[in-house]
């Protein structure tokens, strides 16, 4: 079993930086970590319609929607290509919907909320750029940890046993 981000916080107390606990949970999967990936984008969801569709073993999307309520960001369609193309979790600044579908999905995610409104399809969106949102900076190529005691960052990947 993996490690709980309590364990990671005690073991690496100076590697890592926490979270402020905004996020509800939604995915089935309730222990997710991996490399960051991440999207930049306000209620615009085309640019995580691409990504999902990428090869996300060992990764975590991490979805700046700037903390947009009004849109969601990802749906049952988005996330079960995310779960068939391996993705360990997503984390969204941002809004969910298809809720119910969400938590039968083998994956973890995390977001502030839901709403049932879909976002408009312009093509916008920035990729692979560090965002900063819940008091931490979230850069391309560091990890996220993630758990029902909340989510943890750390400039490298941490050892599964201390």
């Amino acid at each position: 079993m993996p490690r709980s981000t309590c364990d990671i916080c005690d073991d690496f107390p100076d590697e890592v930086k926490v979270v402020d606990p905004l996020f509800r949970d939604f995915g089935a999967r309730a222990q997710f970590g991996g490399r960051i990936v991440t999207i930049k984008c306000h209620e615009d969801n085309s640019r995580v319609r691409d990504l999902v569709a990428e090869d996300g073993r060992g990764a975590v999307l991490v979805i700046d929607g700037g903390g947009s309520l009004r849109r969601a960001l990802l749906g049952d369609q988005l996330a079960a290509k995310a779960v068939a193309n391996g993705w360990e979790g997503i984390l969204i600044f941002g809004a969910v919907r298809d809720v119910e579908a969400l938590c039968t999905m083998d994956i973890g995610i995390k977001a502030l909320g839901a709403i049932p409104i879909k976002t408009d399809k312009k093509g916008l969106g920035e990729r692979d750029v560090p965002v900063r949102f819940a008091g931490v900076d979230f850069v391309p190529g560091e990890f996220v940890y993630a758990d029902g005691n909340g989510v943890i960052v750390s400039a490298r990947e941490l050892p599964a046993g201390a």
